[in-house]
């Protein structure tokens, strides 16, 4: 086992992570920049070392401050979280380079499925089902009109090597993907450095689920069944549940059974998820996640396993023990993002000092968070503030008990979205459970 970790990362999954490897018996490293110097992940680790000034580019995401921070302390492990250098090859083979094991999966691993048109290949080559489109990267706007004339429009064009909406646009036609190719590939070259892009065949109005995998990186995988996404606002994530409200079991278990067997043909090592969009029945894989999820918690809830703590066995050798036959779904499970936005003012950011804080309670409820009462929310990251996870024996009681502790959720000082997934559990489409990804658009 290590004797040490360094958490490369900040905020709530810092925290997550600290914990994990405290019940683990693991000395933890925090690193943190200078604007958060009072944040709370900072105080509850074995150790703290202070990375650079605020800006991410000059403390999380800047290697060779981390790098020297893992050698001070002699630390012989770093877990990133999500986000940052979560899955930068560079940074893995640099760790590599240093004696420092990286909780993940392998250099060649994550660049084979960091680059979506590659992916895509890949789950063709293990069966499981993709979406119409190009093989791979799109050379020039002559291949896609011809791409797009055979799977017929509407196509949406993707970056490569994107994510969370960048270096996307949507085509009705043959002159919006003339207008739109370029600028793709521009977005994507800013956000990525990379400006290649693929074309798919554009689903309308699916749903977003996602499968949860375990993998030793021998080639032995086991799925930990699903989430529904769905809920998002620009291409982001806002409320996440499992399992998914429409599924049958025939179509869970042949979805996850085929997640697995990717996971397994490609000996994938730690956590990762793999995203598909699924519409009249048919399931369309869009890429994989090669790190742990921000909803992982709802998978924790209704599962009963611990995602961090199986990353750092894994990572550390220890085999995996669980076969996804003896695992079984165990009531619903629903996680809502917290974030510090105004949702009347189109979710414009917010931060400030944290002047009351009161967290809900009870039975099944969960916080992952890192804020307390007196904090002042730093400006140079992600909104995201906490996360509300609740379980209940079915979906109507998970409903319920978000409800209550929605309600018992306050902060003062700055906005937050609490009041807005109020709502939206009041909201006809979500409670019947066949709500898709245009649900806020719908309801704007």
């Amino acid at each position: 086992m290590f004797k040490k970790i360094l958490i490369a990362n900040r905020g709530e999954i810092a925290v997550r992570v600290i914990r994990a490897c405290k019940e683990l018996g693991i000395k933890t490293v925090a690193v943190y920049s200078k604007a958060d110097k009072f944040s709370l992940h900072r105080m509850i680790a074995d150790e703290a070392i202070c990375i650079g000034e605020a800006a991410s580019i000059d403390s999380y995401l800047y290697i060779p401050n981390i790098i020297s921070a893992a050698e001070l302390t002699n630390s012989d492990a770093i877990h990133p979280g999500y986000g940052f250098l979560s899955e930068n090859q560079n940074f893995v083979e640099i760790c590599e380079a240093h004696g420092i094991k990286f909780i993940g999966p392998s250099i060649s691993v994550m660049m084979n499925m960091s680059d979506k048109a590659m992916a895509k290949k890949i789950a063709r080559e293990a069966g499981v089902p993709v979406l119409p489109g190009s093989e791979g990267t799109v050379a020039d706007i002559n291949e896609a009109l011809t791409i797009a004339k055979e799977v017929g429009y509407p196509v949406i064009i993707k970056a490569s090597f994107g994510g969370g909406g960048r270096g996307m646009r949507i085509a009705k036609n043959a002159e919006e993907l003339a207008y739109f190719f370029d600028i793709a590939a521009s977005e994507a070259m800013s956000a990525f450095g990379n400006s290649s892009v693929y074309i798919e065949k554009f689903v309308e109005n699916p749903k977003h689920v996602e499968i949860q995998i375990l993998g030793d990186g021998k080639g032995k995988a086991v799925y930990l069944f699903e989430r529904d996404c769905s809920v998002q606002r620009k291409h982001q994530k806002l409320i996440e549940e499992s399992p998914c409200p429409v599924l049958s079991q025939q179509q869970r278990e042949k979805i996850c059974q085929a997640a697995a067997n990717l996971a397994s043909m490609i000996k994938y090592e730690g956590a990762g998820t793999l995203e598909f969009l699924y519409e009249n029945d048919e399931f369309y894989f869009m890429e994989m996640n090669t790190r742990l999820q921000v909803e992982h918690p709802v998978t924790e809830m209704v599962t009963s396993e611990d995602l961090v703590k199986w990353q750092i066995l894994i990572a550390a050798g220890h085999p995996l023990t669980l076969e996804s036959k003896d695992l079984k779904l165990n009531g619903h499970a629903i996680e809502c993002r917290i974030n510090a936005e105004n949702p009347e003012l189109n979710f414009m950011p917010d931060a400030g000092k944290i002047e009351e804080l009161i967290f809900p309670g009870g039975p099944n409820v969960r916080i992952d968070s890192f804020i307390y009462n007196g904090f002042t929310i730093p400006q140079y990251y992600d909104s995201m503030i906490a996360k509300l996870i609740v379980w209940g024996k079915d979906r109507n009681e998970a409903i319920a008990r978000m409800k209550r502790a929605l309600g018992e959720f306050k902060v003062e000082g700055f906005s937050t979205t609490i009041s807005f997934h109020n709502k939206l559990m009041d909201n006809k489409e979500f409670l019947s459970g066949k709500y898709t990804t245009k649900l806020l658009e719908k309801n704007e």
